[in-house]
């Protein structure tokens, strides 16, 4: 893992992350994380502490909680995965593979809650693995440093498509 490919420390890719790399919004996926276990504690504590509830009741109470621990575990699922071959999109219920030639541009303009891919079938695809909510600055820098693994890996092959 330490090595890098022989012949390839060259200036323009010496600032690059080693891949393979991954990009998290860290600092919303705590928080999403420890309320989810919050939530699922209290609202459980509360169904056992009421005096006079059934078990069926005390079971709803549980089963609520348990709803809503899982969509904000949900929330917190979404990540970019960057690796030799290409890029792994995983945001709330869907997962794509794209290849780093597929990948025309990386955006994170100011106000986008999130990083869009253009692709190059003409669309493109929210990345929810790279926002700048909490962490702004963490998130413009990943998004640089996606841009940069981008634009080196799309032109690096033979095959890739310019124009």
């Amino acid at each position: 893992m330490s090595d890098t490919q022989p012949g390839s420390a060259q200036p323009a890719t010496a600032d690059l992350p080693a891949l393979p790399v991954t990009f998290r919004p860290g600092r919303t996926r705590a928080v999403l994380i420890v309320s989810a276990v919050l939530i699922f504690g209290t609202i459980t504590a509360v169904a056992m502490a009421l005096k006079g509830l059934g078990p069926g009741e005390r079971l709803s109470f549980v089963l609520t909680a348990l709803l809503l621990a899982g969509v904000l575990l949900l929330l917190a699922r979404p990540k970019i995965v960057a690796d030799e071959s290409g890029v792994t999109v995983v945001n709330l219920t869907n997962k794509r593979r794209l290849e780093w030639a597929e990948i025309l541009r990386v955006n994170l303009r100011p106000g986008d809650p999130w990083v869009f891919l253009d692709l190059s079938d003409g669309t493109s695809l929210p990345a929810l693995g790279i926002q700048p909510g909490i962490a702004r600055q963490r998130a413009i820098a990943d998004g640089r440093a996606l841009r940069a693994l981008t634009e080196a890996r799309s032109t690096a092959g033979p095959e890739a498509p310019r124009g």
